[in-house]
């Protein structure tokens, strides 16, 4: 048997929790890309639109900062997306009243309908693919949310 590398800390590959994150993330991606191509869709766009229904319902006025910041997609990245989207006309991109840099982002009806199609679609993948945890899905849940406050406090 060869001996490890020095420059890697574990032994075997799958010690690395880093390493398992981005295997079980490209899988799951992969499973994400295959759904959403069937009603044309990127995840990217998906992301946002269903930030954007989910925003709608707890506040007045969705922002296009209010999505990235929601979605955790760079605001760039967001913008471009939502450009997309734009020209699919799947939403409208309004400038803020007060605030000239800001923009006030709207579903349009194609919008709303495209991502209630979307959804019951992304849910269902994902509880196939997640469905061998069972009862640990709770627990993953909770460890993959402390990682996200554990990251992203005070990280701009």
């Amino acid at each position: 048997m060869k001996k490890k590398d020095e420059a890697f800390g574990f032994e075997k590959a799958e010690d690395s929790s880093g390493f398992l994150l981005w295997q079980v993330t490209t899988l799951w991606q992969r499973g994400i890309r295959k759904t959403l191509d069937e009603i044309d869709l990127t995840h990217p766009q998906f992301v946002l639109l269903a930030s954007l229904l989910w925003l709608s319902g707890k506040q007045e006025v969705v922002m296009q900062i209010d999505l990235s910041d929601h979605s955790q997609i760079d605001p760039m990245t967001t913008s471009s997306v939502l450009r997309t989207l734009e020209r699919k006309k799947l939403l409208t991109r309004a400038p803020h009243p007060t605030d000239t840099r800001a923009k006030i982002i709207v579903l349009s009806k194609e919008g709303l309908a495209k991502t209630r199609q979307a959804i019951p679609l992304i849910e269902r993948f994902d509880e196939e693919f997640f469905n061998g945890l069972k009862s640990d899905q709770p627990g993953l849940n909770s460890r993959l949310q402390l990682l996200l406050r554990l990251n992203s406090e005070g990280k701009d």
